[in-house]
């Protein structure tokens, strides 16, 4: 831990380095970002290892671990201590091996930190999930999934362990409940109907483009946040970079057209970080290779610099309004 596997060694945006397995590295630390480079779960395109590192530099302006946000007037990397642990040694040939690592180390640093990773496939999201609901609470955490797909498949052709399957098997282990897993943003043509009733018989809740066109994306986070407040101990944000439009996020294994804006997706991470509480969050398959003039790499570095910055703004204890422009203290 400590160093990126792939390219030149370098943290986000030139916050401070720290190792994951050495806990005093990080005691300050309120965010601790980890690297999944793992793209062995694909379907479709692979490249989803390369997105750690493209996401970190992602940034026209100077990497000093500095980012004040205009609109929420605070400093999202400064005020809440983000270190950056650099990535976890995950060999693509064996998953299980891949996975059981990745475990381990969100696992620990949960223990006293926000593990926010960068992956990789959405095969990592089992075992970011699995690590915090060891540290948090069994069964305790909801999950706010944005993606194009459900994420929910059976075992079929492939890897046996893939991007297909990860909510199914939190929801099998008992990791997290299936009436508090929440996916926003799902459209396209899968998946299948056996598909669909396992996933209501689990109690999911699934808000597919279609209804967030019609009742609009605020009106359905609202919905979410009631639901979630009543028996949670906290929330786990999962970002598939797909539920972005490809227009916004063309470098990724498997587009979807007709997803959320850039603007739509930044505001809800927003809000979720202002509103909820958040005890671990992923941002996944960013594969650099599809990508054009870096648009979806920049995309997923603002989603965590929204995030942070939403955070940063929790922490202070002024209010926002959640139903107005976030330009605060003017």
């Amino acid at each position: 831990m400590g160093k990126l596997l792939y390219g030149p060694d370098f943290t986000f945006l030139g916050v401070p380095k720290c190792d994951a397995m050495d806990e005093k590295s990080y005691a300050l630390a309120e965010v601790v970002i980890l690297g999944a480079p793992f793209d062995g779960g694909t379907s479709f395109r692979s490249g989803a290892k390369l997105g750690p590192a493209a996401v970190r530099q992602a940034c026209y302006l100077e990497h000093d671990g500095k980012r004040p946000s205009l609109a929420l007037r605070v400093d999202g990397l400064t005020a809440l201590q983000v270190h950056d642990a650099g990535d976890v040694d995950m060999p693509n040939g064996n998953t299980e091996i891949a996975c059981g690592r990745l475990e381990e180390v969100v696992a620990k640093v949960a223990a006293t930190s926000i593990p926010l990773i960068i992956g990789g496939d959405h095969t990592v999201t089992w075992p970011n999930v699995t690590g915090i609901a060891k540290a948090k609470g069994w069964g305790n955490i909801a999950v706010l999934h944005f993606d194009a797909h459900a994420d929910t498949g059976e075992i079929t052709d492939g890897p046996l362990i893939g991007h297909g399957q990860p909510m199914r098997k939190l929801i099998e282990s008992g990791a997290v409940r299936g009436d508090r897993f929440y996916q926003i943003g799902l459209r396209g043509y899968w998946p299948d109907e056996p598909t669909l009733k396992w996933m209501a018989d689990q109690g999911m809740r699934s808000y597919e483009m279609t209804e967030i066109t019609q009742r609009g994306l605020t009106a359905c986070l609202t919905e979410i946040f009631a639901e979630i407040a009543a028996d949670c101990d906290g929330v786990f944000l999962s970002v598939d970079i797909d539920v972005a439009d490809p227009s916004a996020a063309p470098g990724t294994g498997t587009p979807e057209p007709g997803g959320l804006s850039a603007r739509e997706l930044l505001d809800a991470v927003r809000r979720i970080c202002l509103e909820t509480k958040i005890v671990g969050m992923d941002v996944v398959e960013v594969a650099p290779a599809y990508d054009h003039a870096e648009i979806t790499s920049l995309l997923a570095n603002r989603v965590i610099l929204e995030a942070l910055s939403a955070l940063a703004r929790r922490k202070t204890g002024k209010p926002v309004d959640p139903t107005q422009p976030l330009l605060a203290d003017r």
